[in-house]
């Protein structure tokens, strides 16, 4: 992905804001179907004494990349969508009678856990990974930000101020985190690296 970036001439600095890790957990209830909103969930689910199980149950995720990840490792996806606010809408609508384990992170947005509460669905939740800020101050002068996650945001802005860069978003929920900071936003047309990657060429040529 970034040398897609190097090719189309730019130049590209890359640092990591955000950190994850697995951390040890316990499945007091397991229900019916299991939800997955990241990646990180899935891989720190797959280091348990739980993968086995989670296996025999139908999955519940967002994001295509998380859906081929599950895939690969022999998961059976049944609904997946770009956004947890489309997966809630999604649940109340066709799985209201239906029970929900949700893998998460220690930073989540409450949009999926409020729509679940407000129409009385049964669920119960798992932190299966956390994510700390790795803020750290640039010196390099930038006209374009590329952001994937509300975390980053967050971390980025902790030692550094937006100017007239141009922000560019992997998806709704990364570009809302910036919309008190900066109207220079610019959203990927699918909530992809690859997506957010060629909303930059098509941008500056």
């Amino acid at each position: 992905m970034r040398q897609k970036l190097i090719k189309a001439n730019f130049k590209v600095i890359e640092k990591n804001f955000i950190k994850t890790k697995k951390i040890d957990f316990q499945i007091d209830a397991f229900n019916e179907f299991v939800i997955f909103t990241s990646k990180n969930a899935v891989k720190s689910v797959l280091k348990s004494d739980y993968s086995n199980s989670t296996k025999l149950k139908k999955i519940f995720c967002v994001g295509q990349k998380t859906k081929t990840f599950l895939e690969k490792k022999n998961f059976i996806v049944q609904e997946c969508v770009n956004y947890a606010e489309e997966l809630g809408s999604e649940i109340v609508k066709k799985y209201q009678n239906s029970s929900f384990t949700f893998f998460s992170g220690n930073i989540r947005k409450n949009t999926l856990p409020n729509l679940l509460n407000e129409n009385n669905i049964k669920w119960n939740e798992v932190r299966v990974y956390e994510t700390s800020l790795k803020s750290k101050k640039m010196k390099t002068e930038i006209e374009g930000i590329l952001f994937f996650s509300p975390s980053a945001v967050e971390s980025y802005l902790t030692k550094n101020k937006l100017k007239n860069q141009t922000c560019f978003c992997i998806g709704n929920t990364t570009a809302k985190a910036l919309e008190n900071r900066t109207k220079n936003i610019k959203i990927a047309a699918q909530p992809t690296v690859e997506n957010a990657i060629e909303e930059v060429i098509k941008y500056y040529k």
